[in-house]
């Protein structure tokens, strides 16, 4: 979300295996490179981002603030509405190899990514207390 709280982004990077804390690192480190001001990450529970690897790159970084999603709370991660909606556009589809899962899965994503309303839908599906755009 923008510093004017107005405009959402969706930054996402897919792996064909279980990610490590040097993967987290890295899409980090993207985010930084490409955001001004302060960053803020919501979590959800996953082991992944409790490694000491990636808490120690935290601590490090001042405009990170992270905030995390409690243990089993799907309902309160908009992320998890992204990915219902992108599932669905998949939904009727057959594809032939993991490539073209990935094709249609990032078409799917960067559809969602592009549309300010279909961003806002995930926000305010979720049962956290967003403001109205």
């Amino acid at each position: 979300m923008s510093p004017s709280g107005r405009h959402l982004g969706l930054y996402f990077r897919f792996h064909a295996i279980n990610i490590t804390g040097v993967e987290v690192i890295r899409f980090l480190r993207h985010l930084l490179r490409h955001l001004r001001g302060p960053v803020v990450l919501l979590w959800d529970g996953g082991t992944i981002h409790t490694r000491v690897i990636v808490q120690n790159f935290l601590r490090k970084r001042t405009r990170l603030h992270v905030y995390r999603f409690p243990s089993y709370a799907p309902e309160l991660n908009p992320d998890e509405f992204v990915w219902t909606k992108a599932k669905h556009a998949l939904s009727n589809g057959a594809p032939h190899d993991i490539p073209q899962l990935g094709t249609q899965l990032r078409r799917s994503i960067h559809r969602i990514r592009g549309s300010q309303r279909l961003l806002w839908s995930c926000i305010h599906a979720s049962d956290l207390p967003w403001p109205r755009a």
